[in-house]
């Protein structure tokens, strides 16, 4: 192919690019662009061409587009060529991330004739590292129901009203203390929806004074405030297409509460610095651990956004009020534990156990969870006893729960056929309350709970009988 039927192709070649490629004349008027410019921007070429690029709000070009003596971009000036990530404004109203590469084309005598820029959609890449990141964080929390780890009756009403949210489009609100779950239980809705191929985008509401949520929640544009030396997308924007979940949504100021009631009302919001409207396709999910009836009494929390956010409601348990659950959630992050340190730790001592279930937990299951990563810290392999779990925990002061043996089924076990360590299975007390909790947690079940046990059934009837087990009286409890 010769240079004159390059030039009569020159159209069908470019179009063949996946990246957008604009070029610029000299005076900064937009001379023409490819199909994936098209896509990339929102705009069609009859739309764009002869029109200035700098309706496209490149924030790279603020070094560029300083007045010089002779040129209006320095670009031409210099003859700079330009490799940078920017972000650009498309026909929607959005700030789209993108690699941009640009160069000036001059004659042969050095004359500029334009420019040429060649722009790669960041748009995937940057959802990819957000996945990453939230995986990342997931690593620790495959097991269960969706990370959710719990098999006693409260947390079976949860996860039942997780599934029956995930199928609404409603938005939820998920109460619930410090430590209990909430961010679990908001991925879980996000994973069972209808919008799970979408993103999940979450942000806490807390510690950030109004102008910086502001900024985050909604985006900004260069120059809006001081600092904002480039555009960004806000959360909002990025959770377009999936669900967004706002944790600590009590501790929003009031002026933030307007513009959130504004985007569930019309699904739409304005970027900080800029009064373009930008239409949004996002469900909300929001949580906190604070009573939001009292901070409407109190004039803190609008009523009209409570209203708006309340609409399903789920209710997460602390843990003091399904100790029933400590020897499972023992299990599971013991086993994690053991992979992470290849630690031979097999469990716990009844002793350690029974501190376990009398103790308040006002962290919940992230307290927990950190109480057994110090004691694997402390222990090199055995059994973990008292002595070796945090002082908070083991101190006399401790506020007690319950009293009495550990009313658990799920003790750590110790090899893989889920057979009781030898500390428990010679210790009487934990013998009957381990088989007492199995049988609470199979209704009843001897064959489902000689499985949880380890033993064969005709072991389980012969305990029973040995400790006077009624089972009637047991279920009734």
């Amino acid at each position: 192919m010769n240079e004159r039927e390059i030039n009569r192709y020159w159209k069908k070649i470019v179009n063949t690019m996946s990246e957008g490629l604009m070029m610029v004349g000299p005076d900064g008027t937009i001379v023409t662009v490819n199909q994936a410019f098209e896509q990339l921007t929102g705009y069609t070429a009859a739309e764009i061409i002869g029109r200035p690029c700098t309706m496209l709000e490149c924030d790279a070009c603020e070094g560029t587009l300083r007045a010089s003596e002779h040129k209006w971009c320095r670009l031409f000036e210099k003859g700079e060529v330009i490799k940078c990530r920017c972000h650009i404004l498309n026909k929607e109203g959005s700030y789209v991330p993108a690699l941009k590469n640009a160069a000036v084309l001059k004659d042969d005598d050095g004359t500029p004739l334009g420019a040429v820029e060649i722009l790669t959609d960041l748009s995937e890449l940057d959802r990819l590292d957000q996945q990453v990141e939230q995986l990342s964080r997931r690593i620790d929390a495959e097991e269960g129901f969706h990370g959710l780890i719990g098999k006693s009756p409260a947390m079976q009403k949860v996860l039942d009203v997780i599934q029956k949210a995930a199928g609404s489009e409603a938005p939820v609100i998920i109460y619930g203390e410090s430590g209990t779950g909430k961010e679990l239980a908001a991925r879980a809705i996000h994973q069972l929806g209808r919008r799970k191929k979408g993103p999940f985008v979450q942000f806490n509401c807390a510690a950030l004074n109004e102008a910086l949520l502001e900024s985050e929640l909604f985006g900004h544009i260069k120059g809006a405030f001081t600092g904002a030396y480039r555009h960004r997308q806000g959360r909002f924007e990025a959770a377009s297409g999936g669900d967004i979940f706002l944790d600590e949504i009590g501790d929003v100021p009031l002026p933030i509460q307007v513009k959130l009631l504004r985007v569930l009302e019309t699904k739409q919001f304005e970027h900080v610095g800029d009064h373009r409207p930008i239409s949004v396709d996002v469900r909300i999910i929001t949580a906190t651990n604070k009573n939001l009836e009292e901070l409407i009494a109190s004039k803190q929390f609008r009523e009209d956004l409570f209203f708006r956010i309340n609409v399903f409601p789920i209710h997460l348990p602390p843990l003091r009020d399904h100790l029933e659950d400590i020897p499972l959630l023992v299990n599971t992050f013991m086993r994690r534990l053991r992979a992470r340190t290849a630690k031979k730790i097999s469990g716990l001592t009844a002793t350690a156990m029974e501190r376990f279930m009398q103790y308040s937990w006002p962290g919940n299951v992230r307290e927990l969870k950190s109480a057994l990563e110090f004691a694997f810290v402390i222990a090199e392999s055995g059994l973990i006893d008292i002595d070796q779990l945090p002082p908070k925990i083991t101190e006399p002061r401790s506020k007690t729960i319950q009293s009495g043996p550990i009313p658990s089924a799920e003790i750590q076990f110790a090899d893989s056929q889920n057979r009781l360590p030898p500390a428990y299975r010679s210790e009487e007390p934990a013998e009957k309350t381990a088989l007492i909790a199995a049988l609470r947690q199979t209704s009843g079940n001897q064959s489902q709970a000689a499985r949880i046990l380890g033993i064969n059934r005709v072991t389980v009837w012969n305990r029973m009988k040995k400790y006077g087990i009624d089972l009637k009286k047991v279920l009734s409890a």
